[in-house]
């Protein structure tokens, strides 16, 4: 459904169930998650509009909070935008079983249905990721083969090229047959969509002697070693991920969500120092100008480590893509 101009007040809402052909790259994005809501999410879908001429997006969620923020949209931008009615919100911090059971109606199931009917091509949440990972394979459904979807993301290293990273929180406890089915899936997504190719693949470990660590990452590693088709290079330390040693990383939902925020909080605090070195201090005009010539010039050489350009996930292994942006998505990212 698109918008006349003789109707700028029609913001297209439909129910779920119509019938509407898809001619561009439509996700459906659920306005109500995360922890702000759609004082985030709808400037941010705004700004993704503007940013891709072939994006369409489902804005679902309460119309009475979404239509409010969209008095600023122009005519253009209304005739890529849908909203799609829900009658509730998945809390943060309910429980996944719960979270499931209560969620018919929720903005967050509504948006997976409408990629299971194949209305969208995907799904973008910033809610409850423990729900979502939960309704994602109730609804979706993993691939053959595949036990459970992985939570992953591409990374920078030292080297200017990209690290694939899963699991980083989909799966708080994995066995040796999940990492093993995450460092294949891990694998062919660095090929096929990174551009990789005959990627490495590396099992994050406490240290890279064979004996070192939990008993379910040394099976995994037995397994991976008679895998002919995979480029196997053994265990990998926290300290090297960011080194280019590796293409996959590969790892437990537990252990990859803490690495990933650790590492957030690290950028964040060398960046932040970077902006902040030498305020307070009485410098002659000359000094000033150096500092801040030198603060925009590392800003630019360190810019592709800013947390903000990887703050989304893929949950991978379903048989339809969805992604899940993170816990702490701004409205400059969508």
């Amino acid at each position: 459904m698109k918008l006349s101009e003789d109707s700028p007040g029609n913001w297209g809402i439909t129910e779920p169930g119509s019938d509407d052909t898809l001619t561009r790259l439509t996700l459906a994005l659920d306005v109500m998650g995360g922890d702000f809501g759609p004082s985030v999410t709808v400037p941010a879908a705004l700004q993704a509009l503007n940013s891709n001429s072939q994006l369409t997006l489902l804005l679902v969620g309460d119309p009475d909070a979404i239509t409010p923020l969209l008095a600023k949209a122009d005519f253009e931008q209304r005739s890529r935008l849908q909203i799609i009615p829900a009658q509730s919100v998945i809390a943060s911090d309910a429980r996944p079983a719960q979270a499931i059971r209560s969620s018919r109606g929720s903005s967050m199931r509504v948006a997976l249905e409408l990629v299971k009917e194949g209305r969208a091509q995907a799904c973008v949440s910033a809610g409850n990721t423990g729900a979502l990972m939960g309704l994602a394979k109730l609804l979706l459904k993993p691939i053959e083969g595949i036990e459970r979807p992985a939570l992953v993301t591409v990374l920078p290293h030292q080297q200017k090229g990209k690290t694939v990273v899963l699991d980083l929180g989909a799966n708080v406890d994995c066995d040796s047959t999940m990492l093993v089915q995450f460092a294949v899936m891990g694998a062919v997504l660095a090929e096929e969509v990174v551009g990789i190719a005959n990627p490495r693949v590396a099992l994050l470990n406490i240290g890279e002697e064979e004996m070192k660590g939990l008993g379910s990452i040394r099976d995994a590693a037995a397994v991976l070693k008679t895998l002919p088709s995979l480029n196997y290079i053994g265990y990998l330390e926290a300290n090297e991920l960011l080194t280019g040693k590796t293409d996959v990383l590969v790892c437990d939902g537990f252990t990859g969500n803490v690495t990933l925020k650790t590492m957030e909080g690290v950028v964040r605090m060398f960046l932040s120092l970077l902006k902040s070195q030498g305020e307070g201090k009485k410098r002659s005009w000359w000094l000033l100008l150096l500092k801040r010539w030198l603060q925009k010039s590392l800003a630019r050489r360190f810019s592709h480590l800013n947390p903000d350009q990887y703050n989304g996930a893929c949950l991978l292994g379903l048989r339809r893509f969805r992604d899940q942006e993170s816990w702490c998505c701004q409205s400059t990212r969508l």
